[in-house]
Parts: structure tokens; C-alpha cells; sequence
């Protein structure tokens, strides 16, 4: 029988409908108890209580064949692989346990460590911490590219009152503003209406003509506004403000990223601040020695 087929009918059977299992013991002579085995790759053997936390009560039949089909491949495949491995190369099995409990210990540290950052973290972060943060490090949010504050459309040739669309882009009355997003809302392919976001220059004109450019600070010197088309499109452009790459960033930009960086500096700390709170304790209550 197949792996594919010995796994539906195994997982199907023993998981999902109930029934008893033929028990199996290894070629070792190793009693295997009341465990039932449902793989096996010469003389090592994997065990239904094994899939238990891949399958759940919640899980529907076909996912959980699915999902126990996946798992018992792959362990398949590993376990072929890592005896391979001991045929053809000297394996240090002392210098493999010891990597497996250094992984052990830092994957139960880094769970605690999670849980202990969660519970403590401090996400309120003040407009004026983000100032501060920006003008303290104002070297390291140099531009890697072009940004701009600007409007963007583009419509089909065939779009009605293509004519009004400059009008309604430089006008600063709230009813002609609103007729623009309505506008765009029916007609546009794409858009972007709000000049007071900071954008990658790059990123709002892609997939049109204005991505061809080859001078792009040229161009962004040189016009305040654009309009341009191709075989079935319109494109129109206004710009606001712009900066040009390698100068410094406006804070609005990076506002986010500095948001996150002082977050990740909280985290470090917290995971500091717990792994000597956890060792001074051990100090104090002396849970600890080191022999000479």
C-alpha cells in the first residue's frame, strides 16, 4: 500500500471514526505498548499520538487526512534523510544533543520572554518621542529615493469630461474636491487624491508613462504639473512638494518607522530587564552556584 493511501485510511479510521489499530512493535525488540504506529522507516517508527497536535476535535475529516497526510511526508522524508546521513558521515551525537539543548532552552526563553514582553510592553508612543527620536538620529533617514506630496489619476480615453479634470485638481472648494473623488470613484483605473501624504514617487506613477522617465529629479524640479497618455489612457499629475533622494527625510515619512524602532528598543529592553530580574532573584535566594 502507498504512504498516500496508508495515511487516509490510517488517519481516517484511527483519528476520525474511532476504530482500533493493529499494534506494532520495532525491529528492535522495543515494545511500543498500547502506541499505535502508522509509519515507519526501517526500524523507526512514528506513532498516531504524535499527530495530536495537528489534529484537533474542530478539524473537519478531509483537513485532518490532509493535514496528517502532510505531516507523516515529511517526517518520512527526514527521517530517510538524517539515517542517510549516519551511512555516509561521522555524526558527533554528544555535539547534536547539545544543539538540540541549546535550541530546547532559547525556544522555551524566547517563549517566556513573548509572554513577558506582551503582558509589559508600553505601545503609547507621544508625537514628541518621535520628534525627539528623528532630530537624535536625523543622519540615518537620509532618502534612498524620490518622495512627493502630489495627485495622481488616470482615466480611459473614452472617460466623459476628461477636460474638467485639471480644473477640479487645482481647485480648492470642498464641492469641487468631492466632484473629483466622485469622479474618480466612477471613471479612474487608478488614483491618489490626498497631496499631503508623503509617497515614493516611483510607487504612485508606476505602471504608466511617468515610470519611464529617466531624469526623475529633472522632472520633479521642473513641473508642478504634468499630463500625459498612451494607446488607451489618460494620466495627470500634480505636484505638491517633493524631496529628492540622499536628502533627508521629512518626519511625516518616516513617523512610522521610528514608531516601530522605539517599540523594538522597548522589547529589548523588557527581555533585558527580565533575564536580570530572573538572575538577581537566583542571587538573592541562592538557587544558583558555580563550582571552581
Amino acid at each position: 500500500m502507498s504512504l498516500k493511501k496508508l495515511s487516509l485510511s490510517l488517519l481516517a479510521t484511527a483519528c476520525l471514526a474511532g476504530c482500533e489499530f493493529i499494534k506494532m512493535k520495532n525491529e528492535q525488540g522495543n515494545d511500543s505498548g498500547n502506541r499505535v504506529a502508522i509509519a515507519r522507516v526501517n526500524t523507526t517508527y512514528l506513532y498516531k499520538d504524535e499527530l495530536d497536535d495537528i489534529l484537533t476535535p474542530a478539524t473537519s475529516r478531509q483537513d485532518s487526512i490532509e493535514r496528517a497526510e502532510t505531516y507523516i511526508n515529511s517526517w518520512v522524508r527526514k527521517q530517510l534523510l538524517i539515517q542517510e546521513a549516519g551511512k555516509k558521515i561521522n555524526i558527533n551525537e554528544a555535539e547534536v544533543e547539545r544543539k538540540i539543548l541549546d535550541y530546547r532552552f532559547s525556544l522555551i526563553a524566547y517563549e517566556y520572554q513573548s509572554y513577558y514582553i506582551k503582558q509589559n510592553l508600553d505601545t503609547a508612543i507621544s508625537a514628541s518621542e518621535i520628534e525627539s527620536y528623528y532630530t537624535g538620529n536625523i543622519d540615518n533617514f537620509v532618502l534612498k529615493q524620490n518622495i512627493v506630496q502630489a495627485v495622481f489619476i488616470k482615466v480611459p480615453k473614452t472617460a466623459p469630461r476628461t477636460n474638467r479634470i485639471k480644473e477640479l485638481m487645482f481647485s480648492d472648494r470642498e464641492k469641487d474636491q468631492n466632484e473629483l473623488k466622485s469622479y474618480c470613484l466612477s471613471f479612474s483605473t487608478a488614483y491618489h487624491l490626498s497631496d499631503s501624504a508623503w509617497m515614493v514617487f516611483d510607487e504612485l506613477v508606476k505602471n504608466s508613462p511617468l515610470a519611464e522617465i529617466p531624469n526623475k529629479i529633472q522632472f520633479l524640479k521642473a513641473n508642478r504639473y504634468y499630463e500625459t497618455s498612451d494607446d488607451g489612457y489618460l494620466y495627470f499629475l500634480k505636484v505638491a512638494k517633493y524631496r529628492i533622494s540622499d536628502n533627508v527625510s521629512p518626519l511625516e515619512f518616516v513617523k512610522d518607522d521610528i514608531r516601530n524602532i522605539i517599540l523594538n528598543k522597548r522589547k529589548v529592553e523588557l527581555a533585558k530587564k527580565l533575564e536580570d530580574e530572573v538572575y538577581n532573584k537566583a542571587v538573592r535566594e541562592k538557587e544558583f552556584e558555580v563550582f571552581q
